[in-house]
């Protein structure tokens, strides 16, 4: 028994040795990919305290593709950096705000660009492989990922273990090992304007319901409140807004006014700016949106000006 024990472990032993530096070496070239439409470069910004700013500007998709923050560094000579996450609620852009103080200095201000989504509970971790990188080890990954049932527990603990059968990322890690790290960044600043026109996203979620309604986490909910005191404590301007929403796309979430007011209770309860654009002149024109929810690259040079001359008058 002792034998067959010594066989068994002289025979694994070259794979626990080789596990770790080839999973670090796969991170590494993974997260210097452009791909998911550029979620690894602001982590690698974050991780590389890259990302430091004066004003960092917090949410999903509408958040990076509406608000430029070149235009706001600009207009307010300070600097600022768009930490938008691509389709994900509050909690996971709570994931990524605490790996962002981690590594680099707080912000002045935070912009949180809040809307009907965020405070949902989606079914399934989207884009899940942009974790890949960064969640060995990490207990924020495991205790803001591990809800949504996607990674076993193993595969934040043990290396390697969570790229088996992740053909895609080995080939793109193997890729840029041999050719070299791309070049040109999918955004700048965490930001990337949307040269589209009207599509049919909208006309095709109505032929198949009438109306949408939002189902409130109770567990967002009060995170967003915890997130509101971290702000307090750390003296973090902290400045809430809800950009441009194609009126339409408005009128179809049966229980929008409950959405909104959340946050407005939170406003008044913790005395924060809140700008809510949904009833701007923007929201009327279609030819300024790429589908109900989001601005295309006219709609968001727009809105980041118009939003930019408001915020020099308190920050």
């Amino acid at each position: 028994m002792r034998k067959f024990i010594i066989k068994i472990f002289y025979f694994f032993f070259p794979f626990i040795i080789l596990s770790y530096p080839l999973d670090y070496a796969i991170s590494y070239f993974l997260s210097k990919s452009n791909q998911t439409v550029g979620e690894f470069e602001v982590m690698d910004d974050i991780y590389n305290s890259k990302a430091n700013c004066d004003i960092a500007i917090y949410g999903s998709s509408r958040a990076w593709v509406h608000i430029d923050p070149k235009i706001i560094s600009d207009s307010l000579t300070r600097t600022a950096y768009n930490f938008g996450n691509d389709g994900h609620t509050f909690d996971l852009q709570y994931l990524r705000h605490l790996e962002f103080l981690k590594y680099n200095k707080k912000p002045a201000t935070i912009i949180l660009s809040v809307d009907i989504f965020s405070l949902q509970k989606v079914g399934g971790l989207y884009e899940a492989d942009q974790y890949l990188p960064y969640m060995l080890w990490n207990d924020n990954y495991l205790k803001y990922t591990k809800s949504y049932n996607y990674y076993t527990n193993l595969e934040y603990y043990i290396p390697m273990i969570r790229y088996i059968g992740k053909i895609d990322v080995l080939k793109t890690s193997i890729q840029y090992l041999i050719n070299g790290i791309p070049v040109n960044n999918y955004r700048h600043n965490g930001f990337l304007g949307m040269d589209r026109v009207w599509n049919t996203d909208f006309d095709k979620v109505k032929s198949k319901q009438k109306t949408y309604r939002v189902k409130l986490n109770k567990q967002h909910i009060q995170l967003l409140e915890t997130f509101i005191k971290e702000c307090k404590e750390l003296e973090i301007n902290l400045i809430l807004v809800y950009t441009p929403e194609y009126k339409e796309g408005q009128d179809f979430v049966a229980n929008r006014k409950e959405v909104i007011d959340v946050y407005n209770k939170f406003s008044k309860k913790y005395n924060l700016k809140f700008y809510d654009y949904s009833n701007d002149e923007i929201c009327l024109d279609k030819t300024l949106f790429y589908n109900a929810s989001h601005l295309n690259s006219k709609g968001a040079e727009m809105f980041t000006k118009k939003f930019a001359s408001v915020l020099k008058s308190i920050i």
